[in-house]
C-alpha cells in the first residue's frame, strides 16, 4: 500500500523537515535511510474497489481476473502525459517529503475528451511524481546523485510502471526479479551472514534481475514540465485541504 525509498549510509542522521531519518540496520558500520510515503500502491486498489468494481447497480462482473495486468494493457496504450490529466496520490495525507495528514488525493485537467484509460495512466504517473518529489531530499541526505534504482514488492511486477518511474524520475529503474519475494530473500541472506554461510559482501552478488527501464529522451521535457504542476498543485491546495480536513 505504502512506498519507500531506502540507501545504506555510514552515518545516523534525521532530517527532521523531510521526514527522513537512518536508523540502525543489520549491515555492520551502517544504518538503513528510510524515506516512507504514505500510499502507493494502495491508490491502484482505491482505484479498482472504490471506482472501477465498486460493488452497487452499476456494476455488471462481480470479478474480472488479473485486474492490475488489465490496468497495466490500458495504461501502457495511452501516451505519456495521460493525455493531460494528472493525478495527486495524498488519499490518506502524507509523510515524506512533507508530513501533512490533511493532504488528500485528486484528479486535475480533466475535460469531456478524456476516458477511463486517461485516468488509469495518470494513476501511475502521479505516484511516480510523488516518488520523484521524494528524490531530492534523499539525494541531499544521500550526499550524491541517485543514478539507478532497485525496485522490489508488488509494483514492480509492473513492466509498464518500472517504465514510467524511470521516464518520470529520469534514473535508471532495475527491476528485480520476483520483486514480490525481495523481502523475504533479504531475510534469508541475512540469517545466512549469522550462520557464516555468506558474507555480507556476497548480497549484492545474489541479486538477480529481471530487466533495467532507462529514461526515454523524447518524455523528458514533458515530464519536467508536469512535475514542476504537480509540486505547484501542492502549494497551492495544501491550504485548502488543510481546511476542509484540519
Amino acid at each position: 500500500t505504502s512506498s519507500w525509498m531506502a540507501a545504506h549510509v555510514p552515518f545516523k542522521k534525521t532530517d527532521i523537515a523531510s521526514s527522513l531519518a537512518s536508523i540502525p540496520c543489520a549491515v555492520p558500520d551502517r544504518y538503513l535511510l528510510t524515506a516512507l510515503q504514505a500510499t502507493a500502491g494502495g491508490n491502484l486498489t482505491f482505484l479498482r474497489d472504490n471506482i472501477i468494481y465498486h460493488k452497487d447497480e452499476l456494476l455488471q462482473e462481480a470479478d474480472v481476473p488479473d485486474i492490475f495486468k488489465v490496468l497495466d494493457q490500458i495504461a501502457d496504450r495511452v501516451p505519456a502525459g495521460a493525455n493531460g490529466v494528472m493525478y495527486t496520490p495524498w488519499i490518506w495525507g502524507e509523510r515524506a517529503p512533507v508530513e501533512d495528514r490533511t493532504l488528500r488525493a485528486g484528479l486535475y485537467n480533466l475535460s469531456l475528451n478524456n476516458t477511463r484509460e486517461d485516468i488509469i495512466r495518470a494513476f501511475l504517473e502521479g505516484i511516480a511524481f510523488n516518488t520523484r518529489w521524494l528524490l531530492t531530499p534523499v539525494e541531499k541526505f544521500l550526499g550524491r546523485k541517485v543514478n539507478t534504482i532497485n525496485i522490489v514488492g508488488g509494483g514492480a511486477q509492473s513492466d509498464v510502471w518500472c517504465q514510467v518511474f524511470a521516464d518520470v524520475m529520469n534514473v535508471e529503474i532495475r527491476q528485480v526479479a520476483d520483486p514480490i519475494y525481495a523481502n523475504a530473500r533479504g531475510a534469508a541472506w541475512i540469517a545466512a551472514v549469522g550462520m557464516n554461510q555468506i558474507r555480507y559482501s556476497d548480497i549484492a552478488t545474489l541479486v538477480q534481475y529481471k530487466k533495467s527501464y532507462r529514461p526515454q529522451p523524447h518524455n523528458r521535457a514533458l515530464y519536467d514540465e508536469k512535475f514542476e504542476v504537480f509540486q505547484q498543485i501542492y502549494r497551492q491546495m495544501k491550504t485548502i485541504y488543510h481546511r476542509l480536513n484540519g
